[in-house]
C-alpha cells in the first residue's frame, strides 16, 4: 500500500499541531509552485488546490529530504519505476523512491500517477472545484495511511486559499517554463516569489544582471531595465530583483497607507520594496529626483 512520506520537521509543525497554522515558507512554495499546479489541472483534470496541498504536506514545503535530494515533492515510491531513485527510511529501512531532473517532472509524475491508477479512478467523476472529496477520496483509495491526511490537505487549503486556482482560466508560462529548466547540479537556483502581481527573486552575493539572466531565461538589458539600475549593477545579498516591469503603484492594501522614510532608505529602495516605477513613486508624492529624502519623511504607496 501506498505510505505518506513526512520529515521530522515539518511532522513538528503541522501534523503535530491541531490546526494548521499560516507561514512564509508555505506561501513561497505557492507562489513558486501554483502556475505548475493549474497547468497540471488543465491538462489532467486535477485540482490545482489538491496537488499543492499534496506538495506542500508530502514535502514539507520542498524541504524534505527526498524533494532536495530527488525532487521528489509528493512522496511517490520506485514501483516499477525505471528512472533515477533515492533511498530513505519511511514505513521501512531503506525504501526506494523516484527521483526527478526537475520538481516539473514530479508534479507531472503525480498527475499521471493519479490518473493513470486504477484506484482513483473514481475520483475524475467529481467536480474540479469539489476539493473536499478529492482529499477525502484521496484518503480512501489509500494515497495515505495518517487517518488526519484528508484533514489535514483541507485545512491547507482553506487556509491558504488555493481552492482560488481551482477556477483559473490561464497561468504564467514564465514559471512553468523555468520549472522545466531547474535541473539538479550546480549552484541552488533562486526561489522566486510573487508580489504587487509581479515576480522577483532575492540576490545573492556576487550576483550580476547576466548571471540572474542565465537562470531565468530573461535579457539582462531587460532585467536591468525593470529594476531601473544599471545593467553593470553587481549585487549585494539581499538585493531585490524584479523579474517582470514594475507596477504604478503599491498592492491595493495600502490606500490611504503613509509611509515613514527610515534610516539608510532611498526614494529606489522603498520602490524596489514595493514593486513600484521609481517615477510613479515621485509623481505620487509630488517630487522630483533633485528632492532630499529624510528620514521620517511621510510618502504616499499609491
Amino acid at each position: 500500500m501506498r505510505k505518506f512520506f513526512v520529515t521530522i520537521a515539518f511532522f513538528l509543525s503541522v501534523a503535530a499541531c491541531a490546526q494548521v497554522r499560516w507561514n512564509q515558507t508555505y506561501q513561497q512554495y505557492i507562489d513558486q509552485y501554483k502556475d505548475i499546479a493549474i497547468e497540471q489541472m488543465h491538462r489532467w483534470k486535477i485540482p490545482a488546490s489538491i496537488t499543492l496541498a499534496q506538495g506542500l504536506f508530502e514535502s514539507g514545503a520542498g524541504q524534505s529530504e527526498l524533494a532536495r535530494k530527488g525532487n521528489n515533492h509528493f512522496g511517490i515510491k520506485c514501483h516499477g519505476w525505471t528512472g533515477r531513485k533515492v533511498y530513505h527510511d519511511d514505513d521501512a529501512r531503506n525504501e526506494c523512491f523516484r527521483a526527478y531532473p526537475t520538481a516539473y517532472e514530479s508534479f507531472e509524475d503525480h498527475s499521471r500517477f493519479l490518473s493513470t491508477g486504477q484506484r482513483y479512478r473514481s475520483l475524475f467523476s467529481l467536480k474540479q472545484t469539489d476539493y473536499k472529496g478529492w482529499a477525502r477520496g484521496l484518503k480512501a483509495a489509500g494515497y495515505a495511511t495518517n487517518p488526519q491526511y484528508a484533514d489535514k490537505l483541507i485545512e491547507i487549503i482553506q487556509l491558504y486559499k488555493l481552492y482560488n486556482y481551482d477556477t483559473a482560466k490561464s497561468y504564467d508560462k514564465f514559471m512553468t517554463e523555468r520549472a522545466k529548466d531547474q535541473r539538479q547540479g550546480g549552484a541552488a537556483l533562486h526561489p522566486i516569489t510573487m508580489y504587487n502581481k509581479n515576480y522577483y527573486l532575492v540576490a545573492r552575493r556576487g550576483d550580476t544582471f547576466k548571471s540572474i539572466a542565465a537562470e531565468v531565461g530573461i535579457s539582462y538589458r531587460k532585467l536591468a531595465n525593470y529594476n531601473e539600475i544599471d545593467k553593470n549593477h553587481q549585487f549585494t545579498e539581499g538585493e531585490i530583483v524584479w523579474l517582470k516591469k514594475k507596477q504604478t503603484k503599491a498592492p491595493k492594501e495600502y490606500k490611504g497607507y503613509r509611509y515613514r522614510v527610515r534610516s539608510g532608505e532611498s526614494m529606489y529602495s522603498i520602490a524596489q520594496k514595493y514593486g513600484i516605477r521609481l517615477k510613479n513613486l515621485y509623481k505620487m508624492n509630488n517630487m522630483s529626483p533633485y528632492d532630499d529624502l529624510k528620514v521620517g519623511d511621510v510618502l504616499r504607496l499609491r
